[in-house]
């Protein structure tokens, strides 16, 4: 893949006729559900990647669009056992008037990406929409207009959704508490009736008593255990399995068991068999996996409390001028090119340029950088930054999902939804896992039933079959990576380090090399002019006059620094003609009847300058660590320009802390050994890559990652981009160009090089905790299904209760979510 396609692909994450789409699901449970979605999604031809994630219930999937439709998503995923769940919204609409208009305003909103089904009625004048969350409003606003009709937001959906959908999951968290203490009150109850050492229940006869606990226990199996049977019977439909099947087997046998003592005695009697019921090991069971989910589902909700904080940051409106007044509008009808008003204390709505005023702005929900920002006319705005003191008036830029916020946010979506490579291994164990244990549930069975104590061994054999079917459920391990990487990449959006996926966070703490680009990166790319040296009888405003009016044309920080210096010293610049860039080596172009060759020693060589003695010159500034600027006039020399950029503030103090980390660092520049050398010594760097053209970037870090391994690259320009995406780790800084961050996996929004070390011990916690939640996983279950079955029986003369089982799962699930919430203090 050229450089180009690549850029692209990690712009779009897709390619030319490929989409991506995140599915909201409803009903997975454990680890196995993952892996039967992901199958089933990649078995639809044109599908080229599915990953799910079960601690958001969504599955991204990347397809080709002219093979793959939405329903051919949903079929695969329904034939799993699971479904994709739409949001609905309702809108009115202007213009109706007959039969046709119905079908033409339909078939504009089923165009919109993202609009799954569209139902409009003529006599209510109203369209009710299915789609695919976030709502792509502005889409089917304009898709709408376009056939000559209005879309009118009866609300305002993308809020108000977000806001209905904590108060639901606030619904659905009351009911499983409720069922919970429903379960627990009702399963103590049946205990105390199960139990011969309560004064009083021994009297009562004992077919009364069990009775009473079988009154009990029914609403407990089929009241708060009803989303089990769902769960199960969906995937049981297609021939699967997954952790509600293991749940409602082991507590429908003890339920069922008991329902037979019951109400057919006899059949145990008849063959001299003690009458038992287990009717508290259902109830309690159930009442124990309800905590464990309740408990794990107000854990996951922390663990998007990110995306929350960076969702709530948005501005609701935004004063606009519009026919010369100020008006209050939604911030969804802020349209590009408005004019947008913002007095102190509030926040900037959208991203933009100001126009006029000048103030200080808090960009630390953004950055991470606590300390606001000056800024004046012609500076960038970001959308929910804080205006702190001065009146501004800026121009609309971004709106929309084209904002940095709305990038933001969809970035760490995109990296929360992402899985990391660690996490494949938990997936192939976690696909055979649910038929295995069922097996060993079975084999146990059987062991006790033909071989346990007479008389107790179809009451040890079914015991340990509840016991091993409940304690196995692998909970855990399907929320060990997910859980880990959502809370990491969160942490590191609220720190200003945005990390674009799993694999990034994962490969970050393994690199073995780092290149720092120099401007811009290492150093505060502004660089100022120092020296002006002339020769051949030229005079410095002479020289100055006729470089900057060639360089104005320039986009590169040393033209920019020579026109400010020339603009500094009132020099009037000339119009120049023919201009022409050539990359790496300076630019020409004819000012007035002069020809006028601007650029480094390469550019001089290549235009048969002769130098002279100036060439001495050359070597002095570049020892001092400034970068040469060569000047010809009409073929001849007429001077050198001295050039200087500082290094930030802390540059020295991040290459000593990335050497610290056993990272080797490398400086590549474009500028001449001489100024690079003295550069890198100043910022302790060692290895130095100078005179490197942005066309020969790529090849040094092929070159680097051969001798090294992993190589980060860290850089900030256009030019950088192909670099950053070749690197196994391409690291942007946040201050510089949308390409290099496009291109980049990790981009530091502040600009601060100490986001380097942030980022690479964010990965090295986040992998602490990943290695962490799955060895307890797989321990947990290695360790005590063994212990289920009855294993420590022959020897201590000990079973594990299914009760005491129950527990142990659910404390499991918690004890991981818990383990990864703990990224949130790093």
């Amino acid at each position: 893949m050229d450089n180009k396609k690549r850029k692209d692909f990690k712009k779009n994450n897709k390619k030319k006729g490929q989409e991506k789409i995140t599915l909201p699901l409803k009903g997975m449970s454990c680890a196995s559900c993952v892996i039967k979605v992901e199958d089933s999604l990649k078995s639809v031809e044109g599908v080229k990647s599915a990953n799910v994630n079960l601690a958001t219930e969504k599955a991204t999937v990347e397809y080709e669009t002219e093979k793959v439709k939405f329903d051919d998503l949903a079929k695969a995923v329904d034939s799993a056992g699971y479904m994709v769940s739409l949001e609905e919204e309702t809108f009115d609409v202007e213009g109706m008037s007959c039969a046709s208009c119905v079908k033409k305003v339909e078939d504009a909103l089923l165009s919109v990406n993202g609009v799954e089904e569209a139902s409009v009625n003529l006599a209510t004048e109203k369209a009710t929409v299915k789609y695919v969350p976030p709502l792509p409003l502005k889409e089917m606003k304009k898709a709408v207009e376009n056939v000559g009709y209005k879309l009118i937001s009866i609300k305002e959906p993308s809020r108000l959704k977000e806001e209905e959908k904590e108060i639901l999951k606030d619904v659905e968290l009351n009911k499983l508490r409720n069922k919970f203490y429903f379960s627990l009150f009702m399963g103590i109850l049946i205990f105390l009736g199960s139990t011969e050492f309560i004064p009083g229940v021994v009297s009562i006869p004992q077919n009364v008593r069990f009775f009473i606990m079988f009154l009990l226990a029914t609403p407990v199996q089929f009241w708060a255990g009803w989303q089990i049977y769902v769960g199960a019977y969906k995937v049981a439909r297609h021939g699967s399995t997954n952790m509600d099947t293991l749940i409602a087997m082991g507590t429908s046998a003890a339920y069922f068991f008991s329902v037979i003592a019951t109400f057919f005695p006899e059949l145990f009697t008849s063959r001299g068999l003690e009458v038992t019921v287990y009717y508290d090991t259902a109830a309690l069971i159930i009442a124990l996996i309800l905590l464990g989910r309740y408990l794990e589902a107000k854990a996951k909700g922390r663990t998007t409390e990110a995306i929350k904080k960076l969702m709530g940051l948005r501005a609701k409106t935004a004063r606009v001028i519009r026919d010369g007044e100020e008006i209050d509008l939604p911030i969804e009808e802020v349209i590009v090119s408005d004019l947008v008003v913002v007095r102190p204390g509030e926040k900037i709505p959208v991203d933009g340029v100001i126009k006029d005023g000048y103030s200080s702005i808090d960009e630390s929900m953004v950055t991470g950088e606590s300390i606001p920002v000056s800024k004046k006319a012609g500076d960038k705005v970001i959308g929910a930054t804080i205006n702190k003191s001065g009146s501004l008036t800026f121009e609309a830029k971004k709106i929309g999902k084209d904002t940095v916020l709305a990038q933001i946010v969809r970035m760490v979506q995109e990296a929360q939804g992402s899985k990391a490579p660690i996490q494949r291994m938990a997936d192939v164990v976690a696909s055979y896992f649910v038929p295995a244990v069922i097996t060993i549930a079975i084999i146990t069975f059987l062991l006790w039933f033909f071989l346990g104590p007479e008389g107790k061994a179809f009451t040890f054999a079914l015991v340990n079959f509840i016991a091993v079917l409940i304690i196995a459920c692998p909970c855990a391990l399907g929320l060990a990576t997910p859980t880990a990487i959502m809370v990491g990449t969160g942490k590191g959006a609220e720190e200003g380090v945005l990390v674009r996926s799993g694999v990034s966070l994962e490969t970050a703490h393994k690199l073995n090399s780092i290149i720092l680009d120099k401007t811009g990166t290492l150093t505060e790319g502004k660089p100022k002019v120092t020296d002006v040296i002339t020769t051949n009888g030229y005079k410095q405003e002479e020289l100055l006059a006729l470089v900057a009016s060639v360089e104005k044309k320039s986009e590169h920080p040393l033209a920019e620094a020579i026109v400010l210096e020339a603009k500094s010293k009132d020099i009037k610049l000339e119009e120049a003609n023919n201009f022409q860039a050539i990359a790496g080596l300076g630019a020409t172009a004819k000012v007035g009847s002069k020809t006028i060759a601007v650029g480094n020693l390469k550019l001089m060589k290549e235009q048969k300058v002769k130098l002279n003695d100036i060439s001495k010159k050359k070597d002095e500034l570049s020892a001092k660590g400034k970068t040469p600027v060569f000047a010809a006039i009409d073929g001849e020399v007429a001077g050198i320009i001295g050039i200087a950029d500082t290094l930030k503030h802390n540059s020295k103090e991040v290459v000593h802390k990335l050497n610290q980390l056993g990272l080797k660092v490398t400086m590549l520049t474009g500028d001449n050994a001489l100024t690079a050398k003295a550069v890198a010594a100043q910022a302790g760097i060692e290895n130095v890559l100078s005179e490197v053209l942005p066309a020969d970037k790529v090849s040094e870090v092929k070159k680097l990652q051969n001798e090294e391994g992993l190589v980060a690259m860290v850089g900030d320009g256009i030019n950088d981009a192909p670099a950053l995406a070749q690197a196994n780790i391409g690291i942007a800084i946040g201050t510089g160009t949308d390409i290099a961050m496009e291109a980049s996996d990790i981009t530091l929004m502040s600009g601060d090089l100490d986001g380097i070390v942030r980022a690479i011990a964010l990965s090295k916690k986040t992998m602490r905790v990943i290695k962490q939640n799955l060895f307890w996983a797989f321990f947990y279950n290695v360790a005590l299904i063994p212990i289920a079955a009855g294993v420590l029986y022959p020897f201590f003369a000990l079973l594990l209760s299914p009760i005491f089982a129950a527990a142990a799962m659910a404390l499991s699930s918690v004890t991981v979510v818990s383990n990864s919430l703990r990224l949130k203090r790093a």
